[in-house]
């Protein structure tokens, strides 16, 4: 989907997601002291506000124009305040090694252009910060339930380590995990890509990253 389809798809009255952070995020984020973080990929900011409301310095980066009008809107009437970002990810330059955490949630993109992104994402995070990547993993086509059809944008927590490869980073977490999707015929399980690894703790001007 491009930018015009993720505009029309925001372009309801109501929010498209739940105003709910993501589950997973809130269990592997929950326990970190807050700083500065960077939600990719934002959407209607449901992420990147969660965090703002538990004292994280908080950034918010999506294409759609539309999608960052409601976030702009979910966050005023959250009384907290984010800084809002319109660009395609693409085209973004990260701030080199400037945050603690740095997420993508359900950033579903062909593999070439996936693995550019992680690098990206990667350089982004500071000495001693972490990179949290969730996304739909490859067997929930098959296995599991919702997201997207086409096994050309799905991948594994090996994929992601593996476009990180070379960066200097200790794994905290790497795993397909199962979440709880409520669906007409009930309660189903969708499986999950997650990796949470920890950048080295260097000084900014010796960390090298992956740009």
């Amino acid at each position: 989907m491009d930018r015009k389809d993720w505009d029309d798809r925001y372009g309801t009255p109501d929010l498209v997601w739940t105003e709910e952070p993501n589950q997973i995020l809130v269990r592997e984020v929950s326990a970190l002291s807050p700083g500065r973080a960077v939600d990719l990929a934002c959407g209607e900011g449901r992420n990147a506000i969660w965090l703002a409301e538990r004292g994280w310095e908080t950034t918010g980066v999506d294409f759609s124009h539309v999608g960052l009008e409601k976030a702009r809107q979910f966050a005023e009437r959250r009384g907290v305040t984010v800084r809002w970002v319109e660009e395609d990810l693409a085209d973004w330059e990260p701030e080199h090694a400037a945050y603690d955490l740095v997420l993508l949630a359900y950033v579903q993109l062909p593999a070439s252009l996936r693995s550019q992104i992680h690098r990206k994402a990667f350089a982004a995070v500071a000495p001693g910060g972490r990179l949290l990547v969730i996304a739909h993993d490859t067997t929930n086509l098959r296995e599991g339930v919702g997201g997207p059809q086409s096994a050309e944008v799905l991948f594994s927590p090996e994929d992601v380590l593996t476009d990180i490869a070379g960066g200097d980073f200790t794994i905290e977490h790497s795993d397909r995990v199962t979440r709880t999707v409520q669906t007409d015929q009930g309660d189903k399980s969708a499986i999950d890509a997650l990796v949470r690894v920890r950048r080295s703790t260097k000084d900014k001007e010796t960390a090298s990253g992956n740009r």
